[in-house]
Order: C-alpha cells, then sequence, then structure tokens
C-alpha cells in the first residue's frame, strides 16, 4: 500500500488557519468529518487528547503527528496540513510546528495500513524531505512527492536486504528488510534497540530510523526491534543481545526486560530515541550504561526507568501499582454490594441472593482481598515477582489484625524492600546457587522477615493507628467533617485519576472497609467530589455553546452520563485541552459538593457507582443535590470564564 492511499488528496490542508494546539486538532478532525472518513468526532477527540496527554505528538523539527487507534475511525487516513506561520504544539524542541499529520487508525482493521503509516514515520526523519514539503503548493505534489519518495526508500531497503543476504548467505533477509543490521561490516561495534510508544503508531518507528540512521553515519551495527499496533517485529535474538556491548530501550510502554539481565541498558523515553540517537548510540557502544539485573522479573512488570526517576515519582508508581489492581476488586465487589442492599430493602435480609450476593462482593469475597491485593503488587513493583508472595501474606496478617488499610500500604512495602536487600545479602552465594533464589531463598526468607515484622512491630502499631483513626472520624464535630468533606471533594478534582484523586478514594475506601462497611460518610464526600467535573463539562456545553465546538458539545453529552457514573475522567480531554479554567473551577465545585454531602451527614454503603448506589444513601435527595450544587457551581464558572471561540 502506497502513502498515499491513506493521504488522500480532499483532506489535505496546505493554508491551516488554526493558531493554537487544541484549534489545529479541531481543524484536522473537522477535514476527517467532512470526508466521512470518522464517524465520531467527538470519540476521536477524546482518544487525540489522552494521546497528548502521555506525551505531546510534537516531535520537533517543526512536525507534530496527532495520532490514535479508535472505533470512531471508519477508514484509515493521515490528514497533511500546513502551516506558514507555526503554531506552538508543546514540541519537545519548544519549536513552532508547521507540518502536520494526523493519523487515524481504525481498530480490529487489518494491519496493512500500520505497515504503510510506519513507512511515513520513517520518511519524516529526512530533513531534505521536510523541507521540500514545505515548499509544496498542492495536493497533487504532496502527493507526487511522498509516491518518489516511498519508492526510493522501498528501492534502498531492498537493496540492503540483498546485500546483507548476499553476505549472509540467509535468503530469509528478504523477506524481513527490517531485520538486517545497520551499520559498518567491518565494524565489531554492535548495539541493540528496543522502540516503543503506547499507540505503536508513529513514535515507535520513527525512533528505530533514527537509531538505524545515526548508526549508520557512526559506523556502528545495530539491530532494532520495534513495539508497535503489529506486537513486536524484528525481535532481537539471545545471540545477538548476548553479542551487543549495550542495549537501548526508547519506550513508553512496557516491554519484555528479564532477556536483558546482566548487560548494560539504557531506558529512555522514545522521544529520546528520536532526539538524541547519536547520544544513546555512543553511549551503548561503550556499555556506559547501568546493568541491568533481572531476579524472578517478568516482562510485563518492567516499565522504562525515565518514567520514575525522583524517590517522590518511584514512590507513587509502587503505590499505583498496587491501587490499580486492587480496584477491580472494588468495583466489581462494591456494585454487587450495592445491589445487595437494594434487594434487601425489598425482600428482605434472609433471602437466598440477599446472602449471595453480600458473600460474593463483601467481607468473605471481593472485599477479602483488597488489602492483600494492595500490599502485593505494591511489593511487586518494588522487588519483582519473588515479593508478590511475602507481600501479599503481610497485607493478610494487616487485614486480620485489624490494621487495615495503612497496614496494608506498609506491608506492601516492607515486602518489595525486604527482597531487595536479601538481593544484596545473596549477591555473595556461588554461582551454582543462583537457580535456588528465586524459588527457595527469597519465598523462605521473605516470607519469614516480612512476616516476622508485621507480627511484632507494624501489626500492632497500626492497629492503633487506625482504631485511632475511625474513632476520631466517628466524633468529628460538623465543622471538622465539613473541612474535611472539603478537602476530599477538591482532591478528587486536582488531578482527575491522578495521585490527589487516588489518595483521596483510597482514604475514603479504608474508612469504609475499615469500619465494617458502615461508615460510608467519607465515601459519600468522594463520590460526590468525583462526580463533579465531567457534569460541570457537560453543564457548561449545553448551556454556554457559543464558547465550545460542535466536536466539544458532542463529547459534553457523553460526560452526562459519565459524571452520573462516577467516572471524574471523563472531563481530562476538557482538563489537557484548558487546564487554568477547567482544573480551578472544577476544584471548587467538587470541593462544595463534598463538604455539603458532609454539612447534610450522608452516608453512602457503597464504594462506587454513582447515581446507580445514590438511591442506598442515608439521604439520596441531598447527596444529589450536593452533586447538583457543586456541579452547577463548576459549571458556571468553567462557562463563564472561557472565551467564545472565533467563527469562520
Amino acid at each position: 500500500m502506497k502513502i498515499t492511499d491513506l493521504m488522500i488528496k480532499d483532506t489535505m490542508i496546505l493554508d491551516l488557519q488554526s493558531t493554537t494546539k487544541e484549534a489545529v486538532i479541531d481543524e484536522l478532525i473537522a477535514s476527517l468529518a467532512a470526508s466521512g472518513r470518522i464517524n465520531d468526532p467527538s470519540l476521536f477527540k477524546e482518544a487525540i487528547l489522552a494521546r497528548e496527554a502521555q506525551s505531546s505528538t510534537g516531535i520537533g523539527g517543526g512536525i507534530a503527528m496527532p495520532h490514535a487507534k479508535t472505533k470512531a475511525v471508519n477508514e484509515a487516513t493521515v490528514v497533511f496540513a500546513k502551516s506558514s506561520a507555526g503554531v506552538d504544539f508543546a514540541s519537545l524542541d519548544e519549536e513552532p510546528a508547521r507540518l502536520f499529520f494526523m493519523i487515524a487508525a481504525p481498530e480490529g482493521a487489518g494491519n496493512v495500513h500500520l505497515r504503510t503509516l510506519a513507512s511515513l514515520s520513517r520518511l519524516l526523519i529526512d530533513s531534505e524531505f521536510i523541507q521540500q514539503l514545505m515548499d509544496t503548493r498542492t495536493p497533487d505534489e504532496v502527493s507526487a512527492l511522498f509516491d518518489a519518495k516511498q519508492a526510493e526508500e522501498e528501492a534502498k531497503a531492498a537493496a540492503e536486504a540483498e546485500a546483507q543476504a548476499n553476505k549472509a548467505g540467509e535468503a530469509a533477509a528478504l523477506r524481513k528488510p527490517a531485520a538486517v543490521i545497520v551499520g559498518n561490516p567491518d565494524s565489531e561495534a554492535f548495539v541493540v534497540a528496543v522502540t516503543a510508544c503506547p499507540t505503536g503508531i508513529a513514535h515507535t518507528f520513527m525512533a528505530e530510523d533514527a537509531l538505524k540512521k545515526k548508526a549508520l553515519e557512526m559506523g556502528i551495527n545495530i539491530r532494532v526491534e520495534t513495539n508497535g499496533s503489529e506486537g513486536a517485529q524484528n525481535v532481537l535474538t539471545s545471540e545477538e543481545i548476548r553479542r551487543a556491548s549495550g542495549v537501548i530501550v526508547a519506550a513508553d510502554k512496557n516491554v519484555e526486560m528479564a532477556r536483558f539481565d546482566g548487560k548494560p541498558v539504557l531506558q529512555r523515553p522514545v522521544s529520546d530515541g528520536i532526539r538524541k540517537s547519536e547520544e544513546l548510540i555512543r553511549k551503548a557502544a561503550n556499555g556506559d550504561a547501568p546493568i541491568y539485573r533481572s531476579e524472578g522479573r517478568s516482562g510485563g512488570d518492567d516499565a522504562p526507568a525515565a518514567k520514575s526517576g525522583t524517590i517522590g515519582g518511584k514512590i507513587y508508581k509502587d503505590l499505583m501499582n498496587g491501587i490499580s489492581h486492587m480496584l477491580p476488586f472494588v468495583v466489581g465487589g462494591g456494585i454487587l454490594l450495592a445491589f445487595s442492599f437494594l434487594l434487601e430493602q425489598m425482600v428482605g435480609v434472609d433471602n437466598p441472593l440477599v446472602k449471595l450476593l453480600q458473600t460474593i462482593g463483601g467481607g468473605d469475597g471481593a472485599f477479602h482481598f483488597l488489602i492483600p491485593i494492595l500490599a502485593g503488587f505494591i511489593a511487586l513493583s518494588i522487588g519483582d515477582r519473588p515479593a508478590l508472595m511475602p507481600g501479599m501474606v503481610g497485607g493478610y496478617m494487616a487485614l486480620n489484625s485489624n490494621a487495615g488499610f495503612l497496614g496494608g500500604l506498609a506491608a506492601g512495602f516492607l515486602a518489595g524492600y525486604v527482597i531487595i536487600l536479601l538481593r544484596k545479602v545473596f549477591a555473595g552465594l556461588p554461582k551454582t546457587l543462583d537457580g535456588l533464589k528465586p524459588i527457595l531463598l527469597y519465598p523462605v526468607f521473605g516470607l519469614l522477615i516480612t512476616g516476622g515484622i508485621m507480627f511484632y512491630l507494624f501489626d500492632p502499631i497500626f492497629s492503633s493507628i487506625n482504631e485511632g483513626l475511625i474513632t476520631g472520624l466517628n466524633n468529628l464535630g460538623t465543622g471538622n467533617k465539613v473541612l474535611l468533606g472539603l478537602v476530599l471533594g477538591g482532591m478528587m478534582a486536582i488531578d482527575m485519576g491522578g495521585p490527589f484523586n487516588k489518595a483521596a478514594y483510597t482514604f475514603a475506601i479504608g474508612v469504609f472497609t475499615s469500619s465494617g462497611n458502615t461508615n460510608g460518610f467519607m465515601m459519600a464526600a468522594v463520590m460526590a467530589g468525583g462526580m463533579v467535573p465531567p457534569l460541570a463539562i457537560a453543564l457548561a456545553t449545553t448551556f454556554f455553546k457559543n464558547k465550545f465546538s460542535e466536536t466539544e458539545r458532542k463529547s459534553g453529552i457523553t460526560n452526562y452520563v459519565l459524571g452520573l457514573s462516577f467516572i471524574t475522567e471523563g472531563a481530562i480531554p476538557f482538563a489537557a485541552a484548558d487546564p487554568l479554567r477547567v482544573l480551578t473551577s472544577c476544584i471548587l465545585g467538587s470541593a462544595v459538593a463534598g463538604g455539603l454531602t458532609q454539612l447534610w451527614s450522608i452516608n453512602v454503603p457503597a464504594p462506587h457507582g454513582g447515581i446507580f448506589v445514590a438511591f442506598l444513601s442515608s439521604n439520596a435527595v441531598l447527596f444529589l443535590l450536593s452533586v447538583l450544587i457543586g456541579s452547577v457551581i463548576s459549571g458556571l464558572i468553567f462557562g463563564l470564564w472561557k472565551k467564545p471561540i472565533a467563527r469562520t
């Protein structure tokens, strides 16, 4: 497939009018919608903004490649656009973007278009080609330029493949030209690399091509594995990894790391593979990188070190690993538990179905696993697979001793760092005993040390703290309860699913489960606070229509459903596009909603569900009124503050 089969002329914009990042995205999406290439502009924009929230697709050098793979796409398409003035697209080099390629990839389609998009990404490494694109004046010129350049690159790749095949005598190389080793055949310097980005459409292949091109200039041999939308391609062999002087992992998502045990490994964001390819290759060729150690480590559990370089970042990553694995138990068990409460009011507490639902969802079912799962996966994030078992056992001990969530958190971090300590203690053992470490030494000593510290130290301490916390909350005066509700409600809107949001929700879950599911006051505050942001967005787009594009208004309708369902993340695309106005207004409204639930002493006996569990609260009318007041406040502030969009 040719690139121009995807880059259709009717969608090209050779005189882009937009002057802001959000406006550029809207103008490109409008072109896709007008040509019928997408079926839901609102959903597609959400996917585009979600990708931008991970890292800017303004890759530098005047190029931006916003992209998304979603069911909103009817047919794979690339919208090409030019801006003579340039637009601030939050590019990695902080320079304006002038060439735009919006990539729309459908879900569940074949992979031909993905390979074509990979070819497009590779072409954009060539600075001379980029200048030629800037000089084009018509869609026909753009198409002709891409056709000629793609034919040239395909001929070059075929020649390289044939040369490699003739040299090695392996006909297989002809069938997989991308797998050839690039560089100087007479040089002994050899490095391997893996490139990967979250969607695997653009940055993955641009990083690959940048590394290969720079290695050729430096006379260093390189093999690059890509982890794109089709999965891992040109997978590195164990022999290649063994021969390599160093390994480059330029990735913004998890890749298999255990195979690099004992090798110097540079773990960087995928953008560094594009922008800092020379530095990475030089360091890898000289072995100038930390030695990677993987004892009992699974590939899927490894994330690039660049994501958590600070101590705070590392703690947050470990904590989020525990919370993310715990949440399915919270949601599944909580909804079943809430339904059992509703059914109990209609048929009585002795009904077999009520008992079944409470057993499955409550303390004998899903909720019984919350603290062990939390502790186990915190430990796994710190100490890898050997830490999982002692972490879960420590969490179970915290559950049984009434140390609660605080004890579970302590157990998880304790078990993870106990395993790290044991690795250092056993580092001097003979190599012949390496096989015993993960199957005998780590499990036995990890469990013994973690369990002993939990039993004699942490459980008694955190049981006292937990009991004091519950007693204190139960005895709070109205003023203090309102203040706490204001804080918890506001925290739910600060980052909408980030650390502040999760901290508030985890605190409420801890109070809820530690009090036998009877203290749902804090849960009422965080649920109301979490429902406000998407509802506020929905109200603003409904009543201030002149200040939002058609795409935004359609997305606003979706936020009614998300807000009522207690899915705060529905407001993220708007917050990403206009953080000051959205976050400020939502924090204020969420804080008011949380405070009102405490002023009116509302108790919600379920940890999730939004409006679907509101009628189980101690006062459904006042709970919904709290949410409504907070949403109206936020919606009015945002709607009045936001400027009307320019109409053309």
